[in-house]
């Protein structure tokens, strides 16, 4: 049995609110993704976009509110959170249940065309460096020339003696907000264990991190020059942080080439 659009709602701002906790103007954050998004797919009537680590839909959410006449693919391994976002934000993307980074998981999206842009937000920094450069590769094989990759993180800045600073100001700009009294992530995983609605998919969810621990193996570390790096290595021609606060920023990587896919006609 499903979850109800109810449960499914209150879960799904629970959850919007705790996450204010952690991305520094979380909504400032994705606006830039969508401004990227937009600045990318420009003359094209029907972009697709691959959302990365969508958790119940957030992101896909906005930039589908952003972008009515996008094609959103919207990929995870958490069933709960697939759930929610299935029920609650049923229109924005089609939903796909995969491991990013295992194998077959390009083929689990079925896409049937090359990606305008592909986004992520707070999910890839769980990846070890050597699989973030395959699905770095992975995802520059799926872009057409001129696509983007657009990736919301946490990136620690290059010198080492800096990056208490920068945590810092990012934790002072929560405290003004009241990011930092709201629900926290173990908080909203503790409250939903005592939802009936979600018993079966919890049991579901630990089975999967029994085989797929969350951020085994993952570097939260890695700098946003070294993302850069990995990037080029992977087949993107170029790589800019396009806005930043504290650690919190938004990096943006293109393809290069040209894209002879004919303009939409004028009517």
């Amino acid at each position: 049995m499903g979850v109800s659009m109810a449960t499914a709602r209150t879960w799904v701002e629970r959850w919007e609110r705790q996450q204010e906790r952690y991305a520094v103007d979380r909504e400032e954050r994705f606006t830039v993704i969508a401004d990227v998004v937009e600045h990318a797919v420009v003359g094209r009537a029907d972009p697709l976009v691959l959302d990365l680590g969508c958790g119940p839909g957030s992101l896909a959410a906005r930039l589908a509110t952003r972008l009515p006449r996008a094609e959103i693919v919207a990929a995870d391994m958490d069933p709960v959170l697939l759930e929610l976002a299935r029920t609650h934000h049923a229109d924005a993307a089609r939903y796909v249940d995969t491991v990013i980074g295992a194998d077959g998981w390009i083929r689990a999206l079925a896409l049937e065309r090359p990606l305008d842009a592909a986004v992520s937000t707070t999910a890839l920094h769980y990846l070890s460096e050597s699989v973030l450069l395959r699905t770095y590769r992975s995802l520059a094989s799926l872009l057409r020339p001129g696509g983007v990759l657009v990736n919301g993180d946490h990136f620690p800045p290059d010198a080492a003696a800096c990056s208490e600073l920068t945590a810092h100001v990012g934790r002072r700009r929560s405290e003004r907000t009241g990011g930092d009294a709201r629900e926290d992530w173990r908080s909203w995983w503790d409250a939903a264990a005592q939802e009936p609605e979600l018993a079966d998919l919890l049991d579901d969810r630990r089975r999967r991190h029994a085989l797929h621990p969350a951020g085994s193996g993952g570097d939260e570390r890695i700098t946003v020059s070294r993302h850069a790096a990995l990037l080029r290595r992977a087949g993107f021609a170029h790589v800019a942080p396009v806005w930043q606060f504290g650690d919190s920023a938004v990096l943006v990587a293109v393809m290069g080439g040209t894209d002879r896919r004919p303009a939409p006609a004028k009517t």
